[in-house]
């Protein structure tokens, strides 16, 4: 299922609809329903955007993502200027952030400081779910690209 029928499966689950109803067309009220344009009656003070919006999201299910979301950009702040210079969040797949690191070195330097940055992370983003962080080094160069590389152990056979 494509990641737009999800979408829209999620709005028809949570804002239900009759599939009778065509787009386009007003929605007749149910009898005996009041109309509700009094002036001053309770419900009717306006709200701020901000709250609004803060229902909105929680009522879509979006408190999580965007709080990942935020985890990620906010990661200068969590971590320290210095620290996010040499590392980088990737992403949060099953509780668990991953960061990349620029060497082997600073990977193991984080992976000491892995407790105080687990929680500075949920005291500032306790929704994004984040349950443990796996520090990686930088990606290995590899023997199996190239025009002229070939099968099996490659240029190592040489070496002994």
């Amino acid at each position: 299922m494509s990641e737009a029928a999800r979408t829209y499966a999620h709005f028809r689950e949570i804002f239900g609809g009759d599939p009778r109803i065509r787009p386009g067309r007003s929605r007749a009220r149910a009898r005996g329903e009041k109309g509700g344009s009094e002036p001053f009656a309770p419900g009717r003070d306006p709200k701020s955007l901000g709250s609004a919006i803060d229902a909105l999201t929680a009522q879509l299910g979006w408190t999580g993502p965007l709080s990942q979301q935020e985890l990620l950009s906010a990661w200068p702040d969590i971590a320290g200027d210095e620290i996010a210079r040499h590392s980088e969040p990737i992403a949060i797949e099953g509780g668990v952030l991953q960061v990349r690191c620029e060497s082997t070195a600073w990977a193991t330097q984080l992976r000491l400081m892995r407790d105080d940055l687990l929680r500075a992370i949920l005291d500032r983003h306790p929704s994004a779910g984040v349950d443990t962080i796996r520090f990686q080094g930088p990606d290995a160069p590899t023997w199996k690209k190239g025009p002229r590389s070939v099968p099996g152990r490659g240029p190592r056979d040489t070496y002994g």
